[in-house]
């Protein structure tokens, strides 16, 4: 399946039926009148987040929705049927945004929330509803409302705990891989990874987080120089970030510098996340070359660097308990918020 985390669609909600003249004559009746039915609703457009889709490559094909228009009002004082709703289905994690890419509409970030993006249109009145003592054979009745449309941006930012970041080539697929049962593509050269991949770390029970592999970062990724920083924005609902700096290169000081900048150029509060930073394949490095970039990788970054290898697995139970305590006291921080607001908004 490819991997598709934008697209523009067209939503129209159905038109409301219109509404009936009609009166009522039968033989042997003494008294008819108006009893002509209302139209039916339109169908409205929902968008709905469930579970096990991961892409939006649902909507590369088709991009109009359309729902129905309510039936129209009958005799005998028959109301139309409502047009059948459009539901869209997303993953976990898209929002939806107006046409100019300019105002959040939604942000569906939990399975089964649900949001109106065009109300169906009201049916019309049917003549039964005019009669009065002074009109007691109304012909009027009115046309249904009409429905709403527009085009919307869907924008999926997947949902991790842990998101992976560093230079192209730095070992963060190989990483990915070895502590989950992800399965992304791993060759010797530079942007293997070309859209971003998810995997479960499993500790133990109830120790469960999600990692998130993104193409690598060089020079200039914010002004479009690579695969760009696009895919950035599947790591910014993330509670750290892990660093990898690849140390068979030579200025691993640089390295981290020049992903520390584009990180802070993208904004989105991605430079002020918790950091792990760590020297990957070490299994190809003396004990003096790592000691001295170590040296040099803490000297720029002012943290503590671990040691690690994704492909001799060095390591590597250290830095992902490292990272499910970053995960878990941020889940602790969350359910705190969420509980406080609760408390804030209860009425007797």
């Amino acid at each position: 399946m490819k991997f598709l985390d934008q697209a523009k669609v067209y939503v129209r909600s159905g038109n409301g039926g219109a509404g009936c003249v009609s009166f009522r004559r039968e033989a042997y009746v003494e008294y008819g009148g108006p009893d002509g039915g209302d139209g039916g609703k339109g169908g409205d457009v929902w968008v709905e987040a469930v579970d096990g889709l991961n892409t939006l490559i649902d909507y590369r094909y088709k991009q109009h929705f359309k729902a129905d228009t309510g039936q129209h009002g009958m005799g005998k004082n028959r109301t139309g049927a409502g047009g059948e709703d459009v539901v869209l289905l997303v993953p976990a994690g898209t929002q939806i945004l107006d046409e100019d890419k300019e105002e959040i509409l939604a942000d569906l970030t939990e399975v089964g929330q649900r949001v109106l993006l065009a109300r169906g249109g009201d049916g019309g009145k049917g003549n039964a509803r005019y009669k009065s003592s002074t009109n007691q054979a109304p012909r009027k009745s009115t046309p249904g409302f009409p429905g709403e449309e527009r085009w919307v941006w869907l924008r999926l930012k997947l949902i991790a705990d842990v998101g992976l970041v560093g230079l192209p080539n730095a070992g963060k697929s190989t990483f990915l891989s070895v502590v989950s049962r992800a399965h992304p593509k791993i060759a010797a050269y530079p942007f293997t990874t070309l859209y971003p991949h998810l995997g479960v770390v499993d500790l133990g029970p109830g120790s469960r987080f999600i990692v998130a592999d993104i193409p690598g970062l060089i020079e200039g990724a914010h002004e479009g120089a690579g695969i760009g920083d696009r895919f950035l924005g599947h790591i910014e609902r993330c509670a750290s970030l892990i660093h990898l700096v690849d140390g068979t290169q030579e200025d691993v000081a640089a390295a981290y510098a020049t992903v520390r900048g584009e990180l802070e150029a993208y904004g989105a509060g991605l430079d002020t996340k918790t950091e792990i930073l760590a020297l990957n394949k070490i299994d190809a490095m003396s004990e003096d070359d790592i000691a001295e970039k170590v040296a040099a990788l803490e000297a720029v970054s002012g943290r503590k660097v671990m040691r690690i290898s994704g492909v001799a697995g060095t390591g590597i139970k250290e830095i992902c308990g490292k990272a499910w305590d970053v995960v878990l006291e941020n889940r602790r921080i969350e359910a705190a918020r969420e509980a406080q607001a609760g408390e804030d908004g209860w009425t007797p």
